[in-house]
């Protein structure tokens, strides 16, 4: 039987980055004895499906955790949290996505779970928030941190970020990296098939942005990146992966600048290896960020990548080297490196090429879950929750 009870919450299971490398990492738990396995999240997802393929997962769906913020639902979802660890007599708590962490937190606190962990996939407050709600996020954060073992952080961006805000301490930080399955991705040959599919000829151009369309990612910028590569660069196709809200603002920003026929919305894809095997530059345009799993992946498929200055992003795109890091919200710079690099073909190949080893190192999945196993191993030890388990662990 499974020793510990350990159960993860986040938000929402959407086709994000986060809750993929947590699909993942569930998936590898599954693979021993060691946990008997929960997860607590929102009535919908498009991942909903795939979480629940997942042999040994107790998926408990709640229609009061949601993303925005409403006193009388929170409340609700605080309580629905408390009582399934309760019920359950869970023992770890890991929360992902900054409402479920915030609430999740609170709730193993006041339910008395031994262990708490967080996982920082880029902190909720930041420079383009009201003050007023910036200072909320930064008050709940600081309480919230005040519940917790540790804060797994994918970069050391939001770890030197959140102690300047006096979130946490120095040892509660414990760097995590997002891991990539190198398997999936082919630096060797591109898929002519994807450029058909998008209407390019064997010599045509293809960028791409992968993204969920709402605010953090600017999705904007990229279109008008777009309308002023497309004025020097005729042989060129854009393509935004991804969707949400924004969706009608974007929609009609291509509809005023004419350019139907050369930016095309795919919608969300579960395809995205083979996606960049065809793609000769990603476009990232966020505001604040964590560390884009995108530009992880765009990398592993030799495709280099140009994006804003945001977040963990130098610490895995060098510039000059694997990509071009340009200002947030300056159209006319994303631009320039684009054209840049479409018109230098030989510089692309190095580029996507030069990144492999690096993030072998960096970033691969096995290490990724192995050290989250180890992370709950500890605590587990270091909490008398099960004296026999780091036994068991090192046989």
């Amino acid at each position: 039987m499974p020793e510990i009870n350990l159960l993860f919450i986040v938000t929402k299971l959407e086709l994000g980055g986060a809750q993929m490398q947590l699909f993942e990492l569930i998936r590898s738990l599954t693979e021993n004895k060691d946990f008997r396995l929960f997860l607590f999240t929102a009535q919908e997802g498009l991942l909903s499906d795939d979480f629940g393929k997942i042999n040994g997962l107790t998926i408990r769906k709640s229609k009061s955790l949601e993303r925005t913020i409403n006193p009388w639902k929170d409340l609700k979802a605080i309580i629905e949290i408390y009582s399934f660890i309760k019920k359950n007599k869970i023992k770890i708590v890991h929360t992902h996505s900054s409402k479920a962490g915030i609430l999740g937190r609170t709730a193993a606190k006041l339910a008395g779970a031994k262990c708490i962990i967080h996982t920082v996939h880029g902190w909720p407050f930041h420079q383009y928030q009201p003050r007023a709600l910036r200072n909320l996020y930064l008050f709940l954060e600081r309480k919230a941190a005040g519940f917790s073992d540790k804060l797994v952080v994918v970069s050391q961006y939001d770890r030197e970020r959140g102690l300047s805000h006096s979130v946490g301490k120095v040892d509660q930080y414990h760097l995590i990296r997002y891991g990539i399955d190198y398997g999936f991705f082919n630096q060797q040959t591109q898929n002519r098939q994807v450029k058909a599919e998008f209407g390019l000829g064997e010599d045509g151009l293809l960028v791409a942005n992968i993204s969920c369309f709402k605010p953090q990612k600017s999705v904007l910028d990229f279109i008008r990146a777009a309308d002023l590569v497309l004025k020097k660069i005729s042989g060129v196709k854009f393509i935004l992966v991804g969707d949400g809200a924004l969706r009608g603002k974007i929609e009609k920003l291509i509809l005023g600048l004419g350019l139907q026929e050369k930016i095309i919305l795919t919608g969300w894809r579960r395809d995205i290896p083979r996606i960049l095997s065809a793609t000769d530059c990603l476009v990232l345009t966020s505001l604040w960020e964590g560390l884009p799993i995108s530009a992880l992946e765009a990398l592993a498929s030799g495709c280099p990548v140009v994006a804003t200055d945001t977040g963990g992003i130098k610490e895995v795109i060098k510039d000059g080297k694997n990509g071009f890091l340009v200002p947030q919200k300056d159209p006319l710079a994303l631009a320039e490196k684009i054209i840049f690099l479409l018109y230098n073909n030989a510089l692309r190949k190095s580029m996507g090429s030069d990144s492999l080893e690096f993030l072998k190192a960096e970033f691969d999945l096995r290490n990724s879950c192995a050290m989250h196993r180890q992370l709950y191993a500890d605590l587990a030890r270091n909490k008398g929750i099960n004296k026999t388990y780091d036994e068991r662990a090192n046989n």
